[in-house]
Order: structure tokens, then sequence, then C-alpha cells
């Protein structure tokens, strides 16, 4: 076999890796590197801005009654932006999200006022009625293919004019009754509406209510088969 015949198998193919060498795909990158390519931390440095700039243009704001206020609109947003991140990680939205909240809400009050019921009745049933209506969601995009953004759409529209007929109806108003005198109220608004205090400021349980699902969200997606598969769609 001449030479030639000898060095042809080995043109195409890369010289091999010694045990010291690394073709820079499986490099490990410097820890800023690596840090600033999660998405969390564009995130919280994006945040971290914010409040530096409004630390410095109101003065208000350094205030902990101030930022306690801020927490507790942070977190009844937060609270519904974790399951909606979770669908949109999958690459699916839920326009339905917000009003499907309100048709949670009339349900629990109207349930509990009408029928006499104890408020903790009407917040179990608030509960059925809100996964249904995700059920429903999930079920109509599997079964028609149709996109999430449509079906959720549709959803929005049908929740906003059931949420306005069905309380006029039930209740000969567009708002509910209230049943802060009802059994179970004080119960229910120690667990869902309570404050506590934090170096004489009063911060809303909602709050902690806030971190506790993202930290559940945080475990599921990086530490379970189901994230796994939300991150693989």
């Amino acid at each position: 076999m001449s030479m030639a015949q000898q060095a042809e198998p080995a043109l195409g193919r890369p010289p091999a890796s010694g045990p010291g060498q690394s073709d820079g795909r499986t490099a490990r990158r410097p820890l800023a590197l690596r840090l600033l390519a999660r998405p969390e931390v564009g995130v919280f440095l994006g945040a971290a801005a914010v409040l530096v700039f409004f630390l410095i243009v109101a003065p208000t704001v350094r205030q902990g009654s101030s930022m306690a206020t801020i927490l507790y609109q942070s977190s009844t947003i937060g609270i519904m932006a974790l399951p909606v991140a979770l669908l949109m990680i999958g690459g699916e939205f839920d326009l339905s999200a917000g009003v499907a909240v309100i048709t949670s809400a009339l349900t629990a009050s109207m349930l509990s006022y009408q029928l006499t019921l104890n408020v903790w009745t009407g917040v179990i049933v608030a509960l059925v009625v809100s996964l249904a209506i995700g059920f429903f969601n999930g079920w109509m995009v599997v079964r028609t293919g149709l996109p999430s953004f449509l079906i959720t759409l549709g959803t929005f529209l049908i929740l906003q004019g059931v949420n306005l007929a069905v309380t006029k109806l039930v209740t000969g108003n567009v708002a509910t009754d209230d049943i802060s005198d009802m059994d179970g109220f004080d119960q229910a608004r120690k667990v869902f509406a309570s404050s506590f205090d934090v170096g004489g400021v009063q911060v809303k349980i909602t709050v902690v209510w806030w971190l506790v699902f993202a930290a559940i969200a945080t475990w599921v997606l990086l530490r379970t088969k189901y994230g796994n598969w939300v991150f693989a769609v």
C-alpha cells in the first residue's frame, strides 16, 4: 500500500483530541458568562435597574410602607404570571387567565351568598370551576389542533360575557353582594388577605404565597420529569 493510500482514510477527519485538548464545544466557560446566559439573570438585572432608578428619583419609594405596597402589587401579578410562564416556556398562551380569575371570584362569592353557604364551600367550588376552564382550554387545543392563542381568546370572550350575564341574572347587578359577615370569611381572609408585621411594616400574606408558588414552580421545572417535558416542548 502506498503512502497516499495510507493517508487517504485520514482525509476529512479531524485529528483525534488528546486528554488535554478541547474542540471548544465542551470547554467550560467562565462563571460570569454562564450567569449572563441565564434568562432569569437578565430579568433580575433589569428589575434591579428599575428599582435603583425609582429609589433615586422618588424618595417616597425608600419608605418601608411603599416597598410593602410594591411587593403586594407585584405578588398579585406574580402569582398569575407563574402558570402563564409555564405555558409560555412550553410555547403556548392563555389569554383567558385574567378573566378566569374574575369568574372564580364571582363563583365563590355568589355561591356563598345566594345559597347561604360557608365561604370555604364557595372557594372550593371556585377552584373546581377554574380547573374546569383550564381543562377545557387544553382539551380544545389538543382536539382541534388550533393555536392556543385562538382557543383562549375565544374562552376570554365567552367568560367575559358569562361573568356579566350570570352576575346580572343572579344578583340583579353587575357586582356581587357583600359576604364579609358570612361564616368562614374571617378564616379565608386570614389565609388569602391577612398581613403580618416586619420591622414595623405591614406585609400582605400574598407576598408569601407568591414566593412559595415561585419556589414550587422552579422545583417542578428544574427537578422533575414534567418540567423537563415543558422545556422540551
